[in-house]
């Protein structure tokens, strides 16, 4: 099957190859079109709508102060429903029909593996991708690829060596991904993290995996209880909503104490009760949004005034926040008469220390194409998420 995708994502980009679709990106006399592709519908849409609204707004606060050197900021958002040939088919259309300057909050590991190749190809930038993959992490970095949020390695490492810090040891963490190259990767990011603390062989802890799109989740679990050697304490999770929500009311029954840990926010707090909420954390990749950073305050406000009636949410944030970074280097290469792809870029990677108000200076250089390092674990508590220190669940863990 997964032969059939290949060949069909490599004869779709011969067609489009053989139309001529191949460009120099640069901006036309009256806007700067930015596409995007993402899940704009299906079970990922919360956050792929959500980043394109706080782009969108903080393009709108732009664009109602006379945009940049006079040019409006155009975002042009086409819904993939996190289907690989859907967004190599929106990458091509954005590309041909609708000549975007840039990329940016294109959401998704899989897609990625499509349409990186093709932006690449193409030579545009793709600024603030939606996942922490490693394909959008190489070494050294794609020319054309810039990073806003942490990779997955970093996220799993802060939930592991959280763990770590609460006394909880390697022997009673099991890992449970979905099987494709986002789960891959947080299984890769722990297991890694696990061998910088010292743990030998963290390959042979509990671990299974299921089909991504399906809630196939029961052999998963017999499979992490067969092969458990000692009673878990602890899951890091690699799936998306609805399979991590089955999946942790599945293991409670099981494991009704245990530490249920999934990245890059993979858990809805609509899925779960008042009584089946207890330990269950996830990460963030923007800071909370009840702190009084200068950027956060700044993000509310414009939510209020540009967003239309949405409500404001991290998905949103870290919309705002990269759209506020990029919109930096398009003016300083606008000033410089170098409003061109090789001109944002060159102020790109001399990016050093940038303030944009969330109490971390950003950047990036030409070995770095990354902002943010950094991570935000939350517990969920009375229905939603907020901030904890590892040290209260140490004190319940005893």
């Amino acid at each position: 099957m997964l032969n059939k995708l290949i060949l069909k994502i490599i004869l779709f980009n011969i067609i489009f190859l053989f139309a001529g679709v191949c460009f120099s990106a640069s901006t036309n006399k009256s806007a700067i079109k930015i596409g995007m592709t993402a899940p704009l519908t299906g079970e990922l849409k919360p956050v792929g709508e959500g980043v394109r609204v706080g782009i969108q707004v903080y393009f709108d606060k732009i664009n109602a102060t006379g945009g940049i050197e006079g040019k409006k900021l155009e975002l042009i958002a086409l819904d993939d429903a996190y289907d690989p040939l859907t967004a190599a088919k929106n990458v091509h259309e954005l590309l041909d029909k609708n000549r975007v300057f840039a990329f940016m909050g294109n959401m998704g590991s899989a897609p990625a593996i499509v349409t990186l190749p093709i932006i690449d190809e193409n030579k545009v930038i793709l600024f603030a991708p939606i996942t922490g993959n490693n394909i959008y992490r190489k070494i050294p970095p794609d020319h054309y690829v810039f990073n806003f949020r942490a990779s997955l390695d970093e996220e799993a490492a802060a939930l592991v060596n959280g763990l770590l810090s609460i006394g909880i040891k390697p022997d009673e963490i099991a890992f449970f991904t979905q099987q494709d190259s986002f789960g891959q990767n947080v299984y890769h990011g722990a297991t890694s993290a696990l061998k910088a603390a010292g743990y030998a062989q963290p390959e042979k802890l509990a671990y299974a995996t299921f089909v991504r799109g399906t809630l196939n989740v029961e052999d998963a679990l017999t499979r992490i209880i067969r092969y458990a050697k000692v009673p878990l304490k602890a899951f890091i999770l690699g799936g998306n909503y609805s399979t991590n929500a089955k999946f942790i009311k599945l293991a409670k029954k099981e494991y009704p104490n245990a530490l249920f840990l999934s990245v890059s926010g993979r858990v809805n707090p609509s899925d779960f009760n008042i009584n089946e909420e207890k330990n269950i954390i996830t990460v963030e990749l923007v800071p909370d949004l009840s702190s009084n950073l200068p950027a956060i305050i700044e993000f509310q406000n414009d939510m209020i005034k540009y967003g239309k009636g949405a409500k404001p949410d991290t998905n949103n944030l870290e919309g705002y926040l990269s759209a506020k970074l990029f919109v930096r280097a398009l003016k300083k290469a606008a000033e410089r008469n170098e409003l061109n792809t090789e001109g944002v870029i060159k102020v790109l990677e001399n990016m050093n220390d940038i303030d944009i108000g969330i109490g971390i200076n950003l950047g990036f250089d030409k070995n770095h194409h990354q902002a943010l390092r950094k991570v935000w674990p939350v517990l969920l508590k009375n229905g939603k998420f907020v901030p904890f220190n590892w040290t209260d669940l140490k004190e319940k863990n005893k």
